[in-house]
């Protein structure tokens, strides 16, 4: 059995990362997003195990301190974190896995994992993002959370030349297209393909003996 990719997804809040993923997920066989885990109470609407793995403050400096998250972030105020176990037990069942984390996580998993495939999704503008998020707060936007985020996403963007992909999430069907054609390459990688290109070769001089 090979073993699984781990993909990293960070783009911006608001550039819809998380939705091209979930579709990109529902398209492509073997490939699972991993659930982080967060501090935070559930916004409206979401559902533990579904959205994310909502834990206490308390529960999730305990599992930070007995090393249980490959990554940890503070992310506008909340604290959230990605499950060694849950990511490794993926990966050793051969599904790739696809992480949707900020910049921060991004850099920690980069230093221990040469081997992880980086990707990150643009908006097509500053204004666009401006308006998504403002259509996503609704009418009773706080402008100074706004106007945070919105300074988070030009700091965050000046590391895009960091990550080996850059999307542009214009349209949610093309950019999961993009996403689905990176991650059918780097499944035929000479690096992915080791085990099973292996066990083809080996076939080839397991005939050649018979007929010798």
């Amino acid at each position: 059995m090979r073993h699984g990719i781990l993909f990293v997804v960070s783009a911006p809040s608001g550039t819809g990362k998380t939705t091209v993923v979930e579709e990109l997920v529902g398209a492509v066989p073997d490939l699972v997003m991993s659930r982080s885990y967060t501090s935070r109470v559930p916004r409206e609407g979401e559902v533990d195990g579904v959205d994310y793995h909502f834990i206490g403050p308390e529960v999730f400096e305990e599992m930070l301190a007995a090393g249980e998250f490959l990554e940890s972030a503070t992310v506008f105020g909340h604290r959230y974190g990605t499950s060694v176990g849950d990511t490794e037990n993926y990966l050793g069942q051969g599904q790739d896995v696809v992480l949707v984390i900020d910049v921060q996580g991004a850099e920690q998993i980069k230093q221990q994992n040469s081997e992880m495939t980086s990707i990150f999704v643009m908006p097509p503008s500053f204004e666009e993002l401006e308006k998504r998020l403002r259509g996503r707060s609704g009418s009773g936007a706080i402008e100074a959370d706004l106007r945070w985020r919105l300074d988070t996403a030009r700091r965050e963007i000046e590391v895009r030349g960091r990550y080996d992909y850059i999307v542009v999430n214009d349209d949610v069907k093309e950019c999961v297209d993009s996403l689905r054609c990176i991650v059918l390459a780097e499944r035929s990688r000479a690096r992915a393909m080791k085990s099973e290109g292996s066990a083809i070769a080996g076939s080839f001089i397991h005939d050649q003996m018979k007929s010798t």
